[in-house]
């Protein structure tokens, strides 16, 4: 008895497996997918959800090509077939093709695109394939005609033979030159106006941008009714981040509809369709007394942010795979506080900042970069701190650096604490919610990965000069 064993072939990710058959006087037995050995081998781990079989009472028998957009694992439970392959997927491979006999002892992996034929060999065939979503009405792909000269298919029984059927609908499929190639899946970037946002559409020039407008949520039909099936990778920098009004009845709401149920509709999303889910945390997850923070350490939220914040952070753990990026003082394009800084320098204002928070900046730019490490290292899933690196600061150090840089006094800028800072506002009765005074995080995982991140002053001074 042969082990399990595997080939590659020319049409890409399209790979054939030779199956162990144990036989005796009785008749044989194999495991047709078997999980966890097929996926050490190297057959990617596709989560089927459907087996269908297709009978074939006459040798001649002769199906296809069709390129679904799921996955297959196709055998035979009785008999054989002359399997054939064509890639009709955008991109170099296109055309390229690959065919193989399909015996109890072979199975064909096939990836999404990738058209798909076979022609039976025996009579009273079982076709059996294994499919990686359901069947839905109304979807299009490509097909190809069976005697497509550009692809020029081996079939051992002439398509003109008395013997071969074809279906009506088969033989009227488009010769190659009219087929029009199937779009890979895309990537998806949800709060695409945010600081973060803008710099994850620089780093990811094709993905496809949405906002609050165009996919709320905080709305189960707004989830419901998006096309998940197009895309392969959905990154999430949408975010409720008025950390103040989230201690309100009506802040409280929203920030755990955009926070902790949003994300969890996203888990929910990635399971079903087989989505990574890379989504963005924070460091108010933490009460900030025992910084740095390393990404397993208990999470103890102290205000409504922070709390719903790690709620979205635990559902977003449920998804197979995900990437949680926890980060903060996050600055980017937009509204943020080095911009300010810079303002109040220029305009002759000298600011009191407070000096009992310390953490480092995380510049958008530096997340964007990350997010997309991890997605081409194929880093394992899960959570990741990422802020840029060097000495932990205060927001005064930070604001005078600054200064510093702008071309002014950093004396100018004098330091206060949190309590006095907010004694105002609280006396004029408004809501302030608390701030984790340490808020540095262990970069340890991430520089792991192979991913070295700048250091926030360096990265400062880079951002001032550009902005």
């Amino acid at each position: 008895m042969a082990d399990l064993w595997l080939e590659h072939t020319p049409v890409p990710g399209l790979l054939v497996l030779r199956l162990p058959v144990h036989g005796d006087d009785r008749g044989w037995f194999k495991e047709n997918w078997q999980r966890a050995k097929m996926v050490e081998l190297g057959v990617p781990d596709f989560g089927p959800v459907q087996n269908n079989m297709s009978f074939n009472a006459e040798r001649g028998v002769t199906r296809g090509v069709h390129a679904e957009p799921w996955d297959k694992f196709v055998s035979v439970a009785t008999g054989s077939v002359f399997g054939a392959w064509v890639d009709l997927r955008e991109g170099d491979s296109f055309g390229a093709t690959f065919s193989v006999e399909i015996t109890p002892g072979v199975a064909v992996y096939i990836p999404r695109g990738v058209g798909n034929s076979y022609q039976a060999l025996e009579d009273r065939t079982v076709y059996s394939y294994l499919v990686n979503d359901h069947w839905r009405p109304g979807i299009t792909y490509p097909a190809l005609d069976l005697a497509d000269e550009t692809a020029s298919i081996p079939w051992p029984i002439p398509l003109d033979d008395p013997c071969v059927e074809i279906s009506d609908k088969d033989r009227a499929n488009p010769r190659l030159h009219d087929v029009v190639p199937m779009k890979p899946r895309k990537t998806l970037v949800i709060g695409a106006g945010g600081q973060v946002g803008r710099a994850l559409a620089a780093v990811l020039p094709d993905a496809e941008l949405v906002d609050h407008d165009a996919l709320d949520l905080a709305s189960e039909e707004s989830v419901r009714a998006w096309p998940w099936a197009e895309y392969t990778t959905v990154v999430n920098a949408a975010a409720y981040t008025a950390v103040d009004a989230a201690e309100t009845p009506e802040g409280r709401a929203a920030a755990w509809a955009v926070n902790a149920t949003g994300p969890a509709r996203l888990a929910e999303v990635a399971r079903e369709h087989r989505l990574t889910l890379v989504h963005f945390s924070t460091d108010y997850v933490f009460d900030g007394t025992t910084a740095p923070y390393a990404e397993d350490a208990p999470l103890c939220p102290v205000g409504v942010y922070g709390q719903s914040k790690a709620a979205g952070d635990l559902a977003v753990g449920t998804a197979p795979r995900h990437y949680v990026l926890r980060t903060s003082w996050v600055i980017g394009e937009g509204a943020n506080f080095v911009r300010t800084m810079k303002r109040l320098a220029d305009d002759g204002i000298d600011p009191s900042v407070v000096d009992d928070q310390v953490g480092r900046l995380a510049f958008a730019s530096t997340l964007a970069d990350a997010v997309v490490h991890l997605l081409e290292v194929e880093a394992p899933y899960g959570t990741y701190n990422v802020t840029n690196d060097g000495e932990p600061l205060s927001w005064r150090q930070v604001a005078q650096r600054v200064f510093e840089l702008c071309g002014h006094d950093p004396s100018r800028v004098s330091g206060t604490s949190t309590d006095a800072y907010f004694a105002s506002q609280r006396d004029a009765g408004r809501v302030v919610a608390p701030r984790p005074a340490g808020s540095a995080l262990d970069l340890s995982r991430l520089r792991a990965t192979g991913f070295e991140p700048q250091d926030h002053l360096d990265a400062l001074a880079d951002y001032l000069r550009t902005d």
